[in-house]
């Protein structure tokens, strides 16, 4: 778009656009600093260089040039600050210049570009802002004669003289001069307007960094966003950092990042409601103007062509980003889209995992307690159907045994449902420890089995989280198989500290088997050698034909535990 075709835009807004417009203000106060602003920076830089040659032989005058020297850059950074009023923003640097000596930063300062453009801003800012003032010096003279002529114009003992004869001015008269103070005020507005503009693209052509400046800005921002993306912890956090780089390392006064339907879902630099409107059109890239500013819409897309929504960077009227600008942006928006599809990725899976442990819960709760919750009201029917049946001495008999049968399904499916529950708790084995994890999952194997479990598991022995874990796991592994396979009726359970291990041993006097003829053993076996490596340790299992199974983890104990320590002989 053409800088006539953006005037158009602003123009859409009536008469009184320019003079309702912030802008128009802000260049107004701009230009009236800007004068002794740049009186200043010629005296300064004027004086210091007249001083400094002429003191030269001296050498105080080489500290009045250095001196100088530095001014330019000084006055830059405080024309940069002023030219907020007109709208122009300037990046931070992306890292803080480092002194080394005097001759090295004489060296980087005589060959940075931005030094000389610098010194041809204050050059040019003084006799500009001269002018500026001597325009609009003339224009509010003529506005304000006009609107005040009502005051001065036809009043008695004022008569206008022309070709030597006087004329007493009218009402008529006093309305023209009205006319052309408001048309004056418009044409002030208008100028001021203009003012802005040249004093804007002035700005940003002379005080604008170096490439190179803003190459690492963009770089050390993109950096940070990955780093963020990665972390992936808080998606909410990840797109309030991602519009905060990329406010911070562009011209932008503001950036945004919408949903397709248009909501914001992080911003950073401006409010709101100034970076909502106009809703963007999702998958399309576009710098156009908006009013008083200047868009630039950026599509955030996820894999399989899906729209994520839209960058949107906002810019004050006049400025468009440039192509390296603009590429840096697209980086930007890429970044939203990966940090988008991550949290997507992970909401699938943890939703994935809550749907198998429910199931897994499903099957545990069908196995052991629905059956449990079955058996005692059977239990109970029979109890009462004999009372009903034979009041006798005997029958009494029956339904005592009855009884004691329903309150140990009872027993069984409470111990059964403390072992579900304590399994389901992630930090219930940190916080419970291994002895109370195996004792309780000893007493539901008795109650739900029948099975005669021999517990000597001494005191709590000194093991990692990990370690722990993979020690539970092996265990309710181990009495599984017992109660799946080995028809046993007693089970041996012994945990023991001693000499920098800890051993885990369950043993059974079931029927066993021949490990020669199973290989490497069955899933169980397998999954419990892996979690025993996992962990640092060895897996031993010891079994022949009907004399039972032996399964021994050995662990190495936590590095704070002194050898010794813990063992219950």
């Amino acid at each position: 778009m053409t800088a006539r075709e953006e005037l158009r835009e602003v123009k859409k807004e009536g008469l009184l656009g320019d003079l309702l417009d912030r802008h128009t203000w802000g260049t107004a106060a701009y230009v009236l600093l800007a004068f002794p602003a740049g009186l200043l920076a010629a005296t300064l830089l004027t004086g210091g260089v007249v001083v400094g040659v002429l003191t030269l032989p001296v050498l105080l005058g080489a500290a009045l040039l250095l001196g100088s020297l530095w001014l330019v850059g000084g006055l830059a950074d405080v024309q940069r600050g002023l030219a907020r009023l007109l709208g122009v923003t300037f990046a931070r640097p992306a890292l803080p210049p480092t002194y080394t000596g005097v001759l090295p930063w004489l060296r980087g300062v005589l060959s940075e570009g931005a030094t000389y453009r610098a010194l041809l801003f204050h050059v040019v800012q003084l006799p500009l802002a001269a002018l500026s003032w001597a325009v609009l010096g003339g224009l509010l003279a003529l506005t304000a004669a006009g609107l005040s002529s009502p005051l001065w114009l036809g009043q008695p003992g004022t008569p206008l003289a022309w070709k030597g004869a006087a004329v007493q001015a009218g009402p008529l008269a006093q309305a023209g001069g009205v006319l052309l103070g408001l048309g004056g005020l418009l044409l002030t507005g208008g100028v001021l307007n203009l003012m802005g503009r040249v004093w804007s693209r002035l700005a940003r052509a002379l005080l604008a960094p170096d490439g190179d400046e803003a190459a690492r800005r963009e770089v050390l921002a993109l950096r940070r966003a990955a780093g963020r993306v990665a972390l992936g912890d808080d998606l909410g956090a990840t797109l309030h950092e991602l519009t905060r780089q990329a406010c911070a390392a562009s011209t932008a006064r503001g950036a945004a990042l919408l949903t397709p339907a248009g909501t914001v879902q992080a911003w950073s630099g401006l409010t709101l409601a100034e970076l909502a409107s106009p809703p963007p059109v999702p998958g399309e890239v576009r710098v156009w103007v908006d009013g008083n500013r200047t868009l630039a819409d950026l599509p955030v897309t996820l894999p399989a062509g899906v729209s994520g929504g839209t960058l949107r960077a906002v810019y004050p009227a006049g400025l468009r980003p440039g192509a390296d600008e603009l590429a840096f942006l697209v980086s930007m928006a890429d970044h939203a889209g990966t940090a988008l599809h991550a949290a997507e990725l992970i909401e699938r899976a943890s939703r994935r995992a809550g749907e198998e442990e429910r199931a897994r819960l499903a099957r545990e709760l069908h196995d052991s307690v629905a059956q449990a919750l079955y058996g005692i009201t059977l239990g109970a029917k029979t109890a009462r159907a004999a009372l009903e049946r034979d009041p006798s001495e005997a029958g009494q008999a029956r339904t005592q045994a009855s009884l004691d049968y329903t309150i140990r399904l009872a027993e069984g499916g409470v111990s059964e449902m403390k072992a579900l529950l304590f399994s389901l708790r992630p930090d219930a084995l940190e916080e419970g420890g291994l002895v109370a994890a195996l004792t309780q999952h000893a007493h539901a194997l008795e109650a739900r089995h029948g099975l005669t479990v021999h517990a000597d598991l001494g005191s709590e022995p000194h093991l990692t989280p990990d370690a722990q874990a993979a020690a539970y796991r092996v265990a309710q592994e181990a009495l599984h198989n017992v109660v799946k396979h080995a028809r046993a009726a007693q089970v041996w359970l012994t945990l023991r500290e001693n000499g920098g291990a800890v051993t885990l041993t369950v043993r059974d006097d079931g029927r066993g088997f021949d490990p020669q003829a199973q290989g490497r053993g069955t899933l169980g076996q397998r999954s419990m050698r892996e979690r025993a490596a996992g962990a640092g340790g060895t897996l031993t299992v010891d079994s022949a034909a009907g004399t039972g199974t032996t399964v021994t983890l050995t662990l190495p104990a936590a590095p704070s535990a002194a050898p010794g320590i813990g063992d219950s002989e």
